[in-house]
């Protein structure tokens, strides 16, 4: 009988799962040029060798995603980044369904025991400063309620400046994503670093 020698077992690679709207799903761009794409591409290159999956669905809200996370965390993700709620404040809806929704894929997320970063939205200013207020605290509020890693503002340094975004005003373009992945980068690696050193 032959004998068959024995190899060592591969590291398994860490899965990230990027869940959120258009600006995760890479809206006019190609795939290669979306936000999940070009991080894996970031980490990859400094020797962080990851799987970043890109669950983004074009004009999903908070109540979509919810729906739909079950499935997505059948990947078995080890880390997940949230990036849900822009959609919810250009419609106007109640700030606290909007926490409430977030709130249950939270629950959802630790169950799984995957590590997750919210990528904090902002309120449009078009409902008013009493609507903005409550909208805006969603993300610090959840972070601190899962103990969670929160990134305040996933459009930080893209928002506004008209050579980042597409002729739309909302979303970014290929220069702009690259600005995101610089800037949200080095939060994400040190979670991978956490996890693979085994922190809780």
């Amino acid at each position: 009988m032959p004998v068959v020698a024995a190899t060592p077992q591969m590291p398994r690679v860490p899965v990230i799962l990027d869940f959120g709207d258009s600006l995760t799903a890479g809206y006019g761009l190609m795939p290669e040029q979306a936000f999940p794409a070009r991080l894996e591409v970031w980490l990859r290159a400094r020797g962080i060798p990851v799987r970043v999956i890109n669950a983004g669905v074009s004009g999903d809200t908070t109540a979509g995603g919810l729906a739909r996370l079950d499935w997505a965390l059948a990947d078995k993700p080890d880390l997940v980044i949230l990036a849900l709620g822009s959609n919810d404040g250009l419609r106007g809806i109640d700030p606290a369904t909007v926490r409430a929704n977030l709130d249950k894929m939270l629950d959802k997320i630790d169950a799984v025991g995957a590590r997750v970063l919210i990528l904090g939205m902002l309120a449009p200013p078009n409902w008013g400063a009493a609507y903005d207020r409550a909208f805006d605290r969603i993300f610090l509020d959840l972070a601190r309620a899962h103990q969670a890693r929160l990134y305040p503002f996933f459009l930080e340094g893209v928002a506004m400046k008209s050579d980042l975004n597409q002729p739309d005003g909302l979303h970014p373009n290929e220069r702009g994503v690259e600005v995101l992945v610089n800037r949200i980068g080095p939060v994400v690696a040190a979670l991978i670093a956490a996890r693979r050193g085994g922190a809780s």
